[in-house]
């Protein structure tokens, strides 16, 4: 039989890559959020690379970061808790040799995704949005000094968890085929190279396989990250009386194309976010062994 994950590490080992990658690819969830937050008649670019160097010469490079230590702090409490309940579920569904088929992979992947929407990333994100949101307003509130605080304040509980059931949605779908798909190729991997399940592959393959469980991802959830988004712009609650509400009028009003507006950044974040959240945390785990 082999060795099973330890918890502390899993959580731990989770908390590093994700902090990581938050860091590095926030610039792309920025450009993303902001497509996602623009209606069908604002004249401005949709070319996310066009955004991000618009915004960085007219507001300088820190405005990238707008909402980013929220994000951060979310990613780092998501990729925690992500982790730690992927391996906590796997460890009960997998067999004797401590192999997981592919559907029993998907369903740990959706179990530690919905674990991680309602601990983590629910207010987490609706800080990061009103925050990116607030951005584009004339007369910005929460931008300096105590910003946060007080839209936290403004916020209060319900708001935090505004667009609970979106992103229950996207973050149970986006775990169960980014880490379903990155473990049925891994065990595949694993399989024609004779290697042990949980034995790390090399830092090429690792990056590699989470690119491509990145872009997978993108494609088949796009739909539920774009209602996860407007539900947690600033003003929401007086446009939409529900999930499923949002996801009519955005369909009706915008067309079906809209919900795939802001993949691309998307896709640039969640390629680079795959390769790097999966190697570190694949060398944390052995460094911490």
């Amino acid at each position: 039989m082999s060795e099973k994950p330890d918890p502390f590490k899993s959580f731990i080992a989770g908390g590093v890559a994700g902090a990581v990658e938050g860091v590095i690819t926030y610039p792309f969830e920025f450009a993303k959020t902001r497509l996602q937050l623009v209606d069908k008649s604002a004249k401005m670019s949709r070319n996310p690379l066009v955004l991000i160097y618009s915004v960085a010469k007219t507001q300088g490079p820190s405005a990238l970061y707008v909402g980013c230590p929220a994000f951060v702090i979310g990613n780092t409490a998501k990729a925690s808790v992500r982790f730690l309940g992927f391996d906590a579920i796997k460890k009960q569904l997998a067999d004797q040799d401590g192999k997981l088929s592919g559907p029993r992979g998907v369903l740990a992947g959706l179990g530690a995704g919905l674990l991680e929407s309602v601990v983590a990333v629910t207010p987490a994100e609706a800080i990061k949005t009103a925050m990116i949101d607030d951005k584009r307003s004339a007369t910005p509130k929460y931008q300096h000094g105590f910003g946060t605080l007080r839209l936290l304040k403004d916020l209060g509980f319900k708001g935090l968890y505004q667009g609970v059931v979106p992103v229950a949605l996207r973050q149970g779908s986006n775990s169960a085929v980014r880490l379903g798909a990155y473990n049925s190729f891994k065990t595949l991997l694993q399989q024609a190279s004779g290697t042990k399940p949980n034995e790390p592959l090399s830092s090429q393959l690792t990056f590699l396989l989470g690119a491509f469980a990145g872009v997978v991802t993108v494609y088949t959830t796009m739909p539920i990250d774009t209602v996860k988004t407007r539900m947690q712009g600033l003003g929401a609650d007086k446009l939409y009386t529900g999930t499923l509400d949002c996801f009519v009028k955005i369909f009706k009003e915008e067309g079906l194309m809209t919900f795939w507006k802001g993949a691309t950044p998307r896709l640039g974040r969640l390629i680079l976010s795959g390769g790097i959240v999966f190697t570190i945390y694949e060398k944390m785990l052995v460094i911490l062994k």
